[in-house]
């Protein structure tokens, strides 16, 4: 704890303005297309993926991010979805002090990606809300939180690439539904590639039913656009 808190200001960043930048298929999740430095959105439906390209177009402009209680946490997933891992703070296993943990980090980071070691109550979310919003830091949380102005839930998601039950994942379709407080408040969903085969992350258009009752092949929607180079094997995370 002590260490976190004297390593705070060395982090702290100069803000490039009013939000903080998100990958172009993000922003259409987010009431202001981008993440506003002091709210907190929040990540349901257990994709730990979709947290970190959260962090993706932020540390590559220069700003710091941090990774609070994800244990176990793929770098080399994060940097194939574009974390500058060089702007990335990884605090793994907080335990029962995540919230002292969390207010340490807020003060030094421009973004922080947050697993909360247990139930967050109202009191706990309010204090380190608060927090957030005097230092200017976005918080992206997994899971559920109190008073949270953006919620998002991922509501279903397919892979591309097993074939008939072999094969290799090539590609995951996710379908998020974003709602929450204020300008959040109109819900939306939006399906998004993450990663399509070229390891992009990138919006996705409908999938409609043919006229015989089935979905198109899910495949070879990944593969669009073809001008972009190909990839190595994929890094589940």
């Amino acid at each position: 704890m002590k260490a976190l808190t004297a390593l705070a200001p060395q982090l702290q960043p100069a803000r490039t303005g009013p939000l903080l930048p998100v990958l172009p298929a993000l922003e259409g999740l987010l009431p202001d297309r981008g993440l506003r430095p002091g709210a907190v959105v929040s990540v349901t439906g257990g994709s730990t993926a979709l947290l970190l390209a959260f962090a993706a177009a932020a540390s590559s402009s220069g700003v710091w991010c941090a990774a609070l209680g994800f244990e176990g946490l793929g770098l080399l997933g994060a940097a194939e979805l574009g974390v500058d891992l060089s702007r990335l703070v990884v605090v793994e296993a907080p335990g029962r002090q995540w919230p002292e943990v969390t207010s340490a980090l807020v003060d030094g980071v421009g973004v922080l990606l947050l697993r909360p070691s247990g139930p967050v109550s109202g009191q706990v979310a309010e204090r380190l809300a608060t927090v957030a919003r005097r230092s200017g830091c976005a918080l992206v949380v997994a899971g559920a939180w109190p008073g949270a102005r953006v919620r998002l839930v991922v509501q279903a998601r397919t892979w591309a690439g097993l074939g008939q039950g072999r094969g290799r994942l090539r590609a995951r379709r996710l379908v998020v539904a974003a709602g929450g407080r204020g300008a959040a408040a109109r819900e939306r969903r939006v399906e998004l590639w993450l990663p399509d085969v070229h390891g992009a992350v990138r919006a996705a258009e409908p999938l409609a039913h043919g006229a015989d009752g089935h979905r198109p092949d899910v495949a070879a929607a990944a593969r669009q656009p073809a001008a972009v180079a190909a990839r190595p094997p994929l890094a589940v995370v």
